[in-house]
């Protein structure tokens, strides 16, 4: 299906009956990540499916992708397709986008399902990172995918799931350099939400990987403790939707 959003198509899929659970990907990511994981669900929900602009169909906006932007745009694919209330699971970026989603569009949000993701805007060292990462991509955008993409799993799951990786830099070397970039300027700038991430009054979830470095069992210790979110611990780094398919849908399983 398409929805068009700034005179932009916008790729997304549509099964099932029942509660409506929206899939947001992250970064370098698209609608496929969710490939073992949505079928699951298609018997007893609605599942929704976005392919996030510049990712996967979908086109690229504009030189930014702020975070506001991609929930907007959310948000008007659930009221395109008169979906009144939702359950939002976004991993690592796709969290992001669902906290926006959260503060702008609190109606349209019952249960918010962070994976692999966090509330905390980035560190000066890591918006240092990210505008070197920038500067890489204008240079040599193949090599900053097969690098970012690699970092994002731990040592041990580079040599286990080996072929999984390559299946996903093979997508994502698809990815427009321009794409890359609206999205990190996006995440660089975005705000700190741990503040909505408190004050949401549905449900909420943290599953995160026990050795995830981009956003760290540690730190998602604290916030839950913060905002009184139930959190999930399951062994992995940043792409446990990858190496631990069968416990993120026990995790989600329940989610209504």
């Amino acid at each position: 299906m398409i929805h068009h959003f700034n005179n932009s198509p916008i790729y997304y899929s549509l099964e099932g009956q029942g509660p409506t659970l929206v899939f947001l990907h992250g970064f370098l990511e698209s609608s496929t990540m969710w490939k073992n994981i949505a079928p699951h669900f298609i018997e007893t929900h609605t599942v929704l499916i976005i392919d996030l602009p510049g990712f996967g169909k979908s086109a690229v906006l504009g030189e930014i992708h702020t975070m506001e932007l991609l929930a907007q745009l959310t948000a008007e694919v659930l009221m395109a397709e008169a979906i009144a209330v939702a359950t939002i699971i976004g991993h690592s970026m796709g969290g992001y986008v669902a906290l926006a989603l959260a503060e702008t569009h609190p109606q349209l949000v019952k249960t918010l399902v962070l994976l692999n993701s966090s509330p905390i805007a980035d560190s000066a060292d890591r918006k240092i990172n990210r505008n070197r990462a920038l500067a890489i991509i204008d240079k040599n955008k193949d090599a900053f995918v097969s690098m970012a993409i690699s970092n994002l799993f731990t040592e041990k799951e580079q040599t286990l799931f080996s072929s999984e990786i390559l299946k996903l830099k093979e997508e994502a070397l698809l990815i427009k350099p321009e794409a890359i970039k609206a999205a990190i300027i996006g995440m660089r700038d975005r705000k700190n939400r741990t503040t909505v991430l408190k004050r949401f009054s549905g449900d909420k979830i943290l599953i995160c990987g026990t050795e995830d470095a981009i956003a760290p069992i540690t730190e998602l210790l604290k916030i839950s403790e913060e905002t009184n979110s139930t959190l999930h611990k399951i062994i992995g780094g940043h792409m446990i939707w990858a190496t631990n398919t069968n416990k993120i849908t026990q995790a989600v399983r329940f989610v209504e």
